[in-house]
C-alpha cells in the first residue's frame, strides 16, 4: 500500500490560503522559473523545484479533498488535476447533480473512508491528502505518514491554517529540505 501524504503550498506564518480562499503569493514559486513542470508549459520552476517536486507528482495515484476545494475548483471540470488518476471527495453531500457518474471521482463521508478508499484505488502509489480542513483531519487521526510543505516568504497574517483545526501535539522526524526560487521545500516523516 501506498503512503499517505499531506501537502500544500504555505506561508511562513502557516497559511495556505487567505480569509477569502485566496493564495495570493503562494504560488509565485510555479511561475519564477525556467523548468517547466508539466506539459502545459504554465508551470515554470527552479531545477531544484523540479528535481524536488516532480518525482513525487509522478507517484501520485490518488488526491483527497475536501467538499469546499472541490466546489470552489469546479471538480477540475471532471478531470482530476496534475495527471492524478482518482479523486476522492470528502463530503456528507453526494457528487452534484448531473455529475458524470464516470468521472473518477468518488464521494465518500468520512476522512477514514477517504483514505481507505484512496489506499485501495492508489495501490502501491502516493495517495495525496490535501492540506486543510480534510488534511488536518488526517493527520489528527493518525492517517498520514508524511507532511509536505512548499514555503512561500510571505506572511499572510489570518487565513485557512496548513493543519486546519489540529490542536493536539504532535511529533514529526528531522525535515529534508531543499532550497527553490521563492520556495523552501520542506518534507517530514510523521513519527509514530
Amino acid at each position: 500500500m501506498g503512503k499517505v501524504v499531506m501537502n500544500a503550498s504555505m506561508s511562513i506564518d502557516g497559511f495556505i490560503a487567505d480569509v477569502d480562499d485566496q493564495p495570493g503569493p503562494l504560488f509565485e514559486w510555479l511561475l519564477g522559473g525556467d523548468v517547466p513542470l508539466d506539459e502545459s508549459g504554465i508551470l515554470k520552476v527552479s531545477q531544484a523545484s523540479y528535481d524536488y517536486v516532480r518525482p513525487y507528482w509522478d507517484q501520485v495515484g490518488v488526491t483527497i479533498a475536501g467538499r469546499h476545494v472541490f466546489d470552489m475548483t469546479d471538480g477540475w471540470d471532471g478531470t482530476p488535476p496534475s495527471g492524478v488518476e482518482h479523486v476522492v471527495v470528502v463530503s456528507h453531500r453526494s457528487a452534484p447533480e448531473g455529475w458524470d457518474p464516470e468521472a473518477p471521482f468518488h464521494f465518500v463521508d468520512s476522512i477514514e473512508a477517504a483514505v481507505a478508499l484512496a489506499q485501495q484505488l492508489a495501490g502501491d502509489r502516493v495517495v495525496e491528502v490535501a492540506a486543510g480542513n480534510v488534511g488536518g483531519q488526517a493527520f489528527a487521526a493518525g492517517l498520514v505518514d508524511e507532511v509536505r510543505m512548499d514555503v512561500a516568504p510571505v506572511v499572510l497574517g489570518t487565513g485557512k491554517r496548513y493543519f486546519g483545526s489540529v490542536e493536539a501535539k504532535h511529533l514529526l522526524e528531522d525535515p529534508e529540505v531543499v532550497q527553490g526560487n521563492r520556495v523552501l521545500h520542506l518534507r517530514y516523516q510523521v513519527r509514530r
